[in-house]
């Protein structure tokens, strides 16, 4: 699956003590060092943890080079076999071919060996170092002297699995085999409350996204960057995935190496990392979730209660400008629909279902949306067909029954889950959606593709296979909605919630079971806004040239953002402003909970 990386504009520029600044070491050889200098003065025996990716063997050897006598120990000798492992897992990938069970309630220590574990904690002393995913679970943590977790953002990792390079669970080489179903489903549950579990205990902090370019912080200084960020709006390092339906509105917009078609980007959500800033030319890069450390500071104690460990929001872009008129087939996303909450955590053990906008940010001539089904059709006859083709030959007169909506700039679409739609091309879309995962997984039920080509990313061109459907799920959670359901309740109008003289915030309407709001700020020159200390903020320009948004009561708390770009708002975050750079009329579109 391709998948790019966009860092323009991306840096978040913080204050943070000297102390704080020093204590951060930067590079390879500087980090290795200061890591010998660590195992070498520890009291006790000392843990190298962290996320998938981390060449743990690769840092073993160097280490062994600098500190002498150690005795290093490494943590996939405690694993169960592979057939243990690949046994525990079968719960959790399913026979569902395109979607797995969530594994929750599992932690690493299900996959270790009870009497390797024991033996091991035994050996534990002063001169002993344990690498290696879980080198600090629990029945092991408080023995050790010193904890050191390395970490490693998102998409670098994805790379790896997707290249047959990353060494899994109990592995010592790459498996080639290693799928997106196992990290997705279980294993990044694993890891991730290992890591949550490893960010009150942790000694060490050190940044691993690039072994070239190690850094590596005292748990003082790590924790002073982490809550800094908070007081920011905080924007984080976008990613890009062509498709069928990609589109070029994003050359106009964006250097993106490599990419030769937008699908779609995603602006913000919690599978993003960021970039950060702490001044004298040190930058450091991890995961935006790490905030998470902190979830009352960032998502409110409503949805830090409600949903625990997810950060519910994400914001999308999907492109669709073509200099070329061209068909529906080309331009038009699946026809899909989402599920609700009761079937996510049914089917999939997820907390959220998968509630749905459009905010059309640009139209271009033709611009359009499929969604719901004309009145008057046969909707058992729609399914057969969908059924025998499953996207393998094409429906002829499938406009037929697939309702179409002309768009214009500032529209809205409603797409509460069961609606069956699609982006229909010839605009750019702003969807502001809530994340259904903790993982950062999302449930799409294609129905049909049209039985085109899809992206192969390797010739750059719509050879690949045609994307496969998820009929049975697809047509399980529709609920059939018609043109007239979708005029009278998804076609949402925005009203004025406030007004003054130089800038105006209006809301769209919404329907019940949607548990967000969708608000724009209009404005010249500036406008205010608060979070009331409760309610996240997800928050893109959607008109303007750039726009500075910075605490009302402390205005160095600041971040800028650009056309097309996101912020996240902190819910402590509190009274803020958003002030235009340049000239003309500016609109900011959010997302945020209604409740908080």
């Amino acid at each position: 699956m391709p998948l790019y990386e966009g860092r323009h504009n991306a840096e978040n520029y913080i204050q943070v003590s000297e102390n704080t600044r020093n204590a951060v070491i930067c590079g390879t050889e500087a980090s290795l060092q200061e890591i010998a200098k660590i195992i070498k003065e520890a009291p006790g025996a000392v843990a190298l943890d962290g996320w998938y990716g981390v060449p743990f063997r690769t840092l073993a050897e160097e280490l062994e080079k600098l500190c002498g006598d150690k005795e290093f120990i490494f943590m996939d000798t405690v694993y169960k076999t592979p057939e243990q492992i690949m046994a525990y897992k079968q719960e959790f990938l399913t026979e569902d071919p395109s979607f797995g069970y969530c594994n929750m309630e599992g932690r690493i220590t299900d996959l270790l060996e009870e009497e390797k574990l024991s033996a091991l904690s035994g050996r534990l002393g002063k001169g002993t170092v344990v690498t290696g995913y879980g080198a600090a679970v629990p029945a092991l943590a408080d023995k050790y002297s010193r904890i050191i977790y390395l970490d490693k953002t998102r998409q670098p990792m994805l790379w790896q699995m997707w290249d047959g390079e990353l060494v899994p669970f109990g592995a010592t080489e790459p498996r080639k085999d290693y799928g997106w179903k196992e990290y997705y489903y279980c294993d990044y549950y694993l890891l991730h409350f290992q890591k949550h579990f490893l960010m009150e205990k942790m000694d060490f902090y050190v940044e691993a996204v690039d072994f070239e370019n190690l850094k590596i912080m005292p748990r003082s200084a790590y924790d002073e960057i982490v809550q800094s960020m908070l007081n920011y709006p905080v924007k984080e390092v976008e990613i890009y995935q062509p498709g069928p339906w990609g589109a070029y509105r994003y050359r106009d917009l964006w250097d993106i190496s490599g990419l030769e078609c937008n699908a779609w980007n995603e602006l913000a959500g919690p599978e993003l990392s960021v970039l950060i800033d702490i001044g004298e030319g040190k930058t450091l890069n991890m995961p935006f979730v790490n905030l998470m450390q902190y979830p009352e500071r960032l998502v409110g104690k409503y949805l830090h209660e409600t949903y625990p460990h997810l950060f519910p929001l994400d914001a999308w872009l999907d492109d669709g400008y073509f200099p070329e008129p061209q068909p529906a087939e080309r331009i038009s996303m699946p026809i899909h629909t989402h599920p609700d909450t009761a079937y996510v955590k049914r089917y999939f053990n997820e907390p959220i279902g998968r509630y749905e906008t459009y905010y059309i940010a640009e139209a271009y001539e033709g611009a359009n949306t499929w969604m719901g089904f004309y009145n008057d059709v046969d909707l058992e006859e729609w399914e057969a067909k969908c059924r025998e083709s499953d996207n393998k030959k094409e429906i002829p007169d499938w406009k037929d029954y697939i309702c179409n909506w002309k768009s214009n700039v500032g529209d809205l679409y409603l797409i509460p889950p069961g609606t069956d739609h699609g982006h229909g091309g010839n605009q750019m879309v702003l969807e502001l959606d809530p994340c259904p995962s903790i993982a950062g997984t999302e449930y799409s039920f294609f129905s049909y593709d049209f039985a085109r080509n899809s992206w192969d990313d390797k010739t750059k061109t719509m050879t690949a296979a045609p994307m496969k459907m998820h009929l049975d799920h697809s047509f399980r959670v529709s609920k059939f909605r018609r043109e007239d359901y979708v005029e009278k309740k998804l076609r949402a109008k925005p009203s004025v919630v406030k007004w003054t003289k130089d800038y105006y915030i209006d809301r769209y309407s919404s329907v019940p079971e949607m548990p967000f709001e969708i608000e724009r700020i209009h404005y010249m020159k500036k406008a205010e806004y608060d979070t009331e200390g409760k309610y996240c903020h997800v928050i893109t320009l959607t008109m303007g040239k750039s726009a500075r948004i910075y605490s009302r009561k402390n205005p160095q708390f600041s971040a800028e953002i650009r056309l097309f770009q996101a912020a996240v708002i902190p819910a402590d975050f509190g009274e803020y402003v958003i002030e235009s750079s340049g000239e003309g009329g500016n609109t900011a579109t959010l997302v945020r909970w209604k409740k908080g």
